[in-house]
């Protein structure tokens, strides 16, 4: 469920028996990208990887390409999965039975209505209350000036040194924390930065946004680390409150924020440092 949105996989680990386990899924749902990053990761591989003119293998490689992003996460899933269950949650492996229960005719209009009310509703509610507040500390970011720059570059040039060291910038790494709120913005923010606007917007095209990310020093080496970045990173907030819900606890809702950045800050560091050990830009 994780692959539609992770706040709906964080929610669907109810359905696990066991504490443990459920607390593992819980931690590792973020590693597989969400439909908020999808965008991201296709638009990242058509304009660095594999062109934005149209040929007719264009979208097998396309394909082939995010489906290995994909098959990384699910990797890396299992990876954190088997070190969370030899470490802070060591225990006895349970096995897992699904009963079938007794067939009933469905009731559309009852379950139309839960699942507005119950999911729906209850999950939007979530994304609003910490997008509102989000969309206006963005914008006071982007249009208040000091010394004729304004905060989110006076921001963005602080992180330079540290996101230099994962193979980032420091706009690609302010949106993303910029992004909390949805994954969708991450973009659409590292446009609104480079381009110095006091707003955010979206380009034309994948030809003009390549353009652009170019003429800010973009390379194939940032290209991959933004992608390594957005497929392990930090939940969004919907995914965090989730969690907050589902575990009662902000100590395991700390855990799973901690746990996927650390492991996309320690895999976009090796493999920037690799690229340059090897000369490879």
């Amino acid at each position: 469920m994780g692959f539609g949105c992770n706040a709906c996989g964080v929610a669907g680990c109810k359905i696990i028996d066991s504490p443990r386990e459920r607390l593992i899924a819980v931690i590792t749902n973020n590693f597989v990208p969400c439909n908020g990053r999808f965008p991201t990761l296709i638009a990242i591989i058509t304009m660095f990887f594999v062109g934005t003119a149209s040929t007719p293998f264009q979208s097998f490689f396309s394909t082939c390409m995010l489906t290995g992003t994909i098959i990384l996460g699910i990797l890396m899933t299992f990876f954190i999965s088997k070190l969370l269950s030899v470490t802070i949650l060591k225990g006895i492996p349970s096995s897992f039975t699904l009963e079938l229960p007794p067939y009933r005719r469905p009731q559309v209009g009852k379950v139309i209505i839960r699942s507005i009310f119950d999911r729906t509703l209850f999950v939007l509610g979530r994304a609003v209350a910490v997008a509102a507040p989000a969309g206006l500390i963005i914008w006071l970011l982007a249009n208040i000036h000091v010394g004729g720059t304004s905060l989110l570059l006076h921001c963005s040039d602080f992180l330079d040194p540290f996101a230099h060291l994962l193979g980032l910038d420091g706009v690609i790494l302010l949106a993303f924390i910029l992004g909390f709120p949805a994954n969708e913005i991450v973009v659409p923010i590292i446009i609104m930065a480079y381009m110095s606007t006091g707003s955010i917007l979206e380009l034309g095209s994948l030809g003009e946004l390549k353009e652009l990310l170019v003429g800010n020093g973009w390379t194939w080496m940032t290209a991959v680390c933004t992608m390594l970045f957005s497929l392990m990173h930090w939940p969004c907030s919907t995914t965090c409150l989730t969690i907050r819900k589902e575990t009662q606890s902000w100590k395991w809702t700390a855990v799973s924020f901690a746990v996927p950045t650390i492991a996309g800050m320690v895999i976009c560091f090796l493999f920037a440092g690799t690229v340059r050990l090897f000369g490879l830009l």
